[in-house]
C-alpha cells in the first residue's frame, strides 16, 4: 500500500517533525486497519469516499472531538496526495469528504501581574542553578514566543548577549531571528556562570539539567505548571500559556499583525489572527468596565 515509503517521503523529503511522522503512522495505520476489516479494502484503489465517510462517522461516534478528527483526515489529504502524484491512484477519494467543524477556542494567556509574579517566584535555596535556570525558561517563553521544541533545541552559540539575538529552529527546520532585551541578556549572562560551576559538563546546549544534559519536553512542562498554577487559575498551565501570552502582548501593544507571525515563525497569517480575537476580547472587557454607558 506503498505505507513505508510514504513515511519516508514525509520524514525526509517533506521534513515532517518527528512527533508529525509518529501520529501520522498511527493515524495512517488504523484507517487501514479500519477499511480493510470493515469494508474488506486491502489497497488505496479500493478506498471510496464513503468508506472514509464511515471512518470519520466511526471516530465522531468514540468521542473524538472534531479537532482530532480533523487531524487525521489531514493526514489521509497528506497520503492520497502523495499517491496520486506518484500515479498510484487516479481518484482522490478524500476530497469528497467534508472536515467536521471545529470551534476555535481562544488562547488562554496570562496578565502581566501574573506572568511578574510567576518570574518573582523563589526558587529552593538548596538548588541555585534549577532556580535561576527555571526563571530564564519563563522569561525566554515570555520575551520571545518560542515553542517548547525550540526552547530545547537552542544551542550556546545560539545566543548571542551583544546582538540582543537569540537564533531557534521551528518547523521543518525552519530558522528565525529574535530579539530580546537587556535584562534578559543579563540573566542570560548570569545563568551561564552559574551553569559553569553547576552543570560543567554541558554538552553545547544552552539550558541543560544539574548533570549536563539536554532538557526534555516533561521536564519543561512540569516547571512551567508548578510556576503557573500559584499565580493564575487557568485551565491549563502549559510552556503553549507563555506564547500566546507574548503573542497577546504584542498585539495589545499595538504591535503589527505581520510582525507578530514573523517573531512566532507561523508559516500563514491565519495561524495568528486567532491573537486578534483575544485582543478584541480584551478591548469589550475594558470598555464594559469603564464606560458608563457599557
Amino acid at each position: 500500500m506503498w505505507f513505508n515509503e510514504y513515511i519516508q517521503y514525509i520524514r525526509y523529503e517533506k521534513n515532517y517533525s518527528a512527533h508529525t511522522v509518529v501520529a501520522y503512522r498511527r493515524d495512517l495505520s488504523d484507517f487501514l486497519d479500519y477499511v480493510n476489516q470493515a469494508h474488506g479494502a486491502t489497497s488505496p484503489q479500493e478506498v471510496s469516499s464513503d468508506m472514509i465517510r464511515s471512518w470519520v462517522m466511526s471516530l465522531l461516534e468514540k468521542k473524538l472531538t472534531p479537532r482530532t478528527v480533523n487531524r487525521k483526515l489531514s493526514c489521509l489529504k497528506s497520503y492520497w496526495r502523495f499517491l496520486t502524484r506518484k500515479g498510484l491512484v487516479e481518484v482522490n477519494p478524500v476530497k469528497r469528504v467534508p472536515s467536521p467543524k471545529t470551534k476555535k477556542p481562544l488562547p488562554i494567556f496570562l496578565k502581566e501581574e501574573e506572568v511578574a509574579r510567576a518570574i518573582a517566584l523563589e526558587g529552593r535555596e538548596d538548588r541555585p542553578f534549577e532556580s535561576i535556570r527555571d526563571r530564564l525558561i519563563i522569561e525566554l517563553f515570555y520575551q520571545t514566543g518560542m515553542r517548547l521544541s525550540e526552547l530545547i533545541g537552542v544551542t550556546d552559540k545560539d545566543v548571542d548577549t551583544v546582538t540582543g539575538l537569540i537564533k531557534v529552529t521551528g518547523k521543518r527546520d525552519k530558522q528565525r531571528l529574535i530579539p530580546f532585551g537587556p535584562n534578559l541578556g543579563r540573566l542570560v549572562d548570569e545563568y551561564k556562570r552559574i551553569r559553569q560551576e553547576a552543570a560543567p559538563g554541558s554538552t553545547g546546549r544552552f539550558l541543560v539539567r544539574p548533570n549536563g544534559a539536554a532538557l526534555y519536553p516533561q521536564l519543561v512542562y512540569r516547571i512551567i505548571h508548578n510556576k503557573l498554577i500559584h499565580v493564575a487559575t487557568l485551565s491549563k498551565n502549559s510552556p503553549h500559556v507563555l506564547r500566546h501570552t507574548f503573542a497577546t502582548t504584542l498585539l495589545n501593544q499595538g504591535a503589527e499583525l505581520n510582525a507578530v507571525k514573523e517573531l512566532l515563525g507561523h508559516s500563514s497569517l491565519s495561524a495568528t489572527e486567532v491573537y486578534t480575537h483575544t485582543t478584541f476580547e480584551e478591548l469589550k472587557k475594558v470598555y464594559k468596565q469603564a464606560h458608563p454607558r457599557a
